[in-house]
């Protein structure tokens, strides 16, 4: 029975592969489109900005849907309303015209389907798979996600150097309708199974709170979510401000190889956690590749130098999986299937809270504080210049040193918190 459910999984699993390097390639292509229109980081981080908000603030609502309704049918919609967000894009640049406005309302629309998709395929790996199997599967979610960085820009890339960002969205659209029609097959083969779970009536609200309550009722989970929003505040930056460092010195399809090959990190790492059945040390585990990924981080770009970008980024990367993982487990274990949906859905909310902080301010540090110190004349030119360098995105080089020393203090209050190790179950 385990077989045949893992088995419906990996469906699952591979219509969400497909549809992430569809999202990745418009991710880069809509990234590039814009720097190239204004030149400046803060117009690459409004893009990441309105790509993840709206999802952001409604995933709570669709973390409740997910555990009042039919999880595929959920997926499905999410699907297939990415699909029309990411074609309005396309209908909307249609006139060719250079407002970086044009492409915010289909952007928009697409993340607010995906706060209904991605609280119930999280929810659905519980559904379909034993305990024993979760970290199984967690790494191979993280092998999808790792396709985002692997394939997808070496594939865009390459594609917008041969033709317009427009059709290069055509093909996140036809992602978005294979994956959900791969999650209609499996919705199909077992639809007795995906009934909403039978409850007293109680009032939408007073669900998500119920929700609420059960991430605070456990210490060791809350004081985790509190600390994994720092981490990801200093991993938002890295999302927003990677590609304008790389572009300030370098193509675009220089960025998309750099962005791949750092990414081969994250797939083999993935490929291990996927293959390997683990019990218990998630917080050793957990504490230690966090520090390692705050060492890596802290000499992405320390020069505006291809080989010094990709090999440190190629480690930083290779040590997020097993972050992702521990935390995956470590939260999963402890919070019961029947409120994994809004769970899910509001941790998610608090702990990307952080990333949203730094998409906002991004742009901000970059364009206005950082770079401006390491341009010639700046403060810092003629003192930390000599280790950075001098000149465009030199102050994110800056940046991201910065946030790297602040991951390593990170996951040292993390190893210290007694209520944290006591959510590993051995």
């Amino acid at each position: 029975m385990n077989k045949a459910n893992f088995s419906k999984f990996l469906i699952i699993w591979m219509g969400e592969l497909i549809s992430t390097i569809g999202s990745g390639i418009t991710a880069f292509a809509l990234g590039v489109y814009a720097f190239r229109l204004t030149g400046l980081a803060t117009s690459v981080a409004m893009v990441v900005l309105f790509t993840f908000l709206p999802a952001f603030l409604l995933r709570p609502i669709g973390g409740v849907l997910a555990d009042r309704a039919n999880r595929f049918i959920l997926m499905i919609l999410g699907n297939l309303g990415s699909a029309f967000g990411i074609l309005l894009v396309y209908l909307l640049l249609a006139d060719k015209s250079n407002d970086l406005i044009m492409i915010y309302p289909g952007i928009v629309i697409s993340s607010i389907f995906v706060a209904l998709q991605n609280p119930a395929f999280k929810a659905s790996v519980t559904d379909l798979l034993p305990p024993e199997l979760f970290a199984k599967a967690s790494g191979l979610v993280q092998l999808s996600g790792s396709a985002q960085f692997l394939i997808a820009p070496l594939v865009a890339g390459f594609l917008m150097t041969i033709m317009n960002v427009r059709y290069v969205l055509l093909i996140d659209i036809l992602s978005f309708v294979v994956s959900a029609l791969l999650v209609f097959v499996v919705w199909w083969t077992i639809k007795e199974k995906c009934k909403p779970i039978t409850r007293t009536e109680t009032h939408f609200f007073a669900e998500m709170s119920e929700g609420f309550r059960a991430i605070v009722a456990n210490r060791g989970v809350l004081v985790l979510v509190i600390l994994v929003s720092l981490l990801l505040f200093y991993i938002g930056l890295i999302q927003a401000l990677l590609a304008p460092m790389i572009l300030s010195f370098s193509s675009t399809r220089t960025l998309g190889i750099a962005q791949s090959v750092c990414a081969i990190g994250m797939l083999l790492s993935a490929i291990i956690i996927s293959t390997h059945v683990r019990k218990g040390n998630n917080v050793i585990i957990l504490c230690v590749s966090l520090a390692l990924m705050g060492l890596f981080f802290s000499f992405i770009g320390i020069l505006p130098n291809f080989w010094v970008i990709v090999i440190p980024g190629f480690l930083f990367f290779a040590a997020l999986p097993f972050v992702n993982s521990s935390l995956d487990v470590l939260i999963r274990q402890n919070i019961s299937n029947e409120k994994q949906g809004r769970v899910w859905s509001l941790i998610s909310v608090m702990t990307n809270s952080g990333a949203m902080l730094a998409y906002a301010i991004s742009g901000f540090l970059a364009d206005k504080i950082f770079n401006p110190l390491f341009m010639p004349g700046g403060a810092l030119s003629t003192n930390l210049g000599h280790i950075f360098g001098v000149g465009p995105g030199r102050g994110i080089a800056f940046i991201f040193f910065l946030s790297g020393v602040f991951v390593i203090i990170l996951s040292v209050f993390i190893y210290k918190s007694k209520s944290i190790r006591k959510l590993d179950l051995t």
